[in-house]
């Protein structure tokens, strides 16, 4: 059984890293069943979703790359 207090700081780290309160509980919920499987199925789940959300700020970016050469170039011709 983890302690109170391991409890709350794997809270806060999950907090942290973007984990909705129900996920948070699903999670230490788990822990307190030692179903480690699964908690490492949520923690691959959330990592995921911040990924996926981390490549399409990415692709944002490249589009501004491309507006700001784009209109860099277009001086230079002129």
């Amino acid at each position: 059984m983890i302690n109170l207090e391991d409890k709350r700081s794997m809270a806060l780290c999950l907090k942290d890293a973007g984990c909705c309160a129900q996920r948070v509980e699903q999670f230490l919920a788990l822990c307190d069943e030692g179903r480690t499987a699964e908690q490492l199925r949520l923690l691959a789940e959330q990592r995921r979703e911040l990924l996926d959300r981390v490549h399409a700020d990415e692709r944002r970016i490249d589009c501004l790359d491309y507006l700001i050469y784009s209109i860099k170039n277009k001086k230079s011709a002129v």
